[in-house]
């Protein structure tokens, strides 16, 4: 299992447009991708979960992958985190 922790750069927090890529993002690989912020942890590739999360900008989330792709996984959220979750 691989672990990193990724800021969430958006002045409106992870709201509907970022998780939206995030997800479609997500869904491409094989790993178990879960996301914690604060004290919830949801499943790294459910818009629900990710939205009930309520991540306002400028906050943290550690983001966990585990699977065969894993390093892979971690590699393409964090820089889609870095573009601001831009395409």
């Amino acid at each position: 299992m691989e672990r990193l922790t990724i800021a969430v750069n958006v002045p409106l927090g992870f709201h509907a447009r970022p998780v939206s890529r995030w997800v479609s993002l997500a869904q491409t690989f094989q790993s178990h991708i879960t996301v914690t912020f604060r004290d919830k942890t949801v499943d790294g590739k459910s818009a629900l979960g990710l939205m009930a999360l309520a991540v306002p900008g400028g906050e943290e989330l550690e983001v966990c992958a585990s699977g065969p792709d894993e390093q892979e996984a971690l590699a393409a959220l964090a820089g889609l985190a870095s573009r601001s979750f831009s395409a």
